[in-house]
C-alpha cells in the first residue's frame, strides 16, 4: 500500500455490511427474502417488491463485463492516474455493479468475464474492482 490520495467510501450503516465483508476479502451482498433476489447497491428496502426482510450473503464474484469506459482525463487531481477502466459488471447473480476493471484498457471487452479482486488501498480500507477471469 501506498500514499492513496482517491477519496475513501464512508460507510453508512446500510451499507457497512458490505464494506466489512469486503475488507475481509469476502463479496456479500443483500438478498430480499421476499422475492429471492440479491440486490446493488446497498438499501434499506427491495427495489422491487420494497420488502424490508433482507439480508446479506456472499456471491461468487464472478460476472461478465456489461459495459465499460476507459478514463482517460481525470475529473480531478486525485484520479489524475489515468488510464483507467471504468465499467458495469454484470454478476452471475443478477445485479450489476459499477466498478474498476484491473487490466489493461485495450485488453478489456464488452462480454469478457471477469473475477471480483480486491484491492487493500490503505489501513482499514478496500475496494471492490474486478479482473479478467
Amino acid at each position: 500500500m501506498s500514499d492513496y490520495i482517491k477519496p475513501l467510501p464512508k460507510p453508512s450503516p446500510t451499507s457497512l455490511p458490505f464494506w466489512e465483508a469486503a475488507r475481509r476479502h469476502e463479496l456479500k451482498l443483500q438478498y430480499c427474502e421476499a422475492c429471492k433476489a440479491f440486490i446493488y447497491y446497498p438499501r434499506d428496502r427491495c427495489p422491487t417488491c420494497f420488502s424490508d426482510s433482507l439480508e446479506w450473503r456472499p456471491v461468487s464474484g464472478r460476472g461478465k463485463v456489461y459495459s465499460y469506459t476507459v478514463v482517460r482525463r481525470a475529473s480531478s487531481r486525485s484520479f489524475a492516474d489515468g488510464p483507467y477502466v471504468l465499467a458495469i459488471v454484470q454478476l452471475d447473480e443478477g445485479p450489476r455493479m459499477t466498478t474498476n476493471i484491473a487490466a489493461p484498457p485495450e485488453q478489456v471487452r464488452v462480454d469478457m468475464p471477469v473475477a471480483v479482486y480486491f484491492d487493500d488501498v490503505a489501513p482499514g480500507h478496500t475496494l471492490v474492482k474486478f479482473k479478467p477471469a
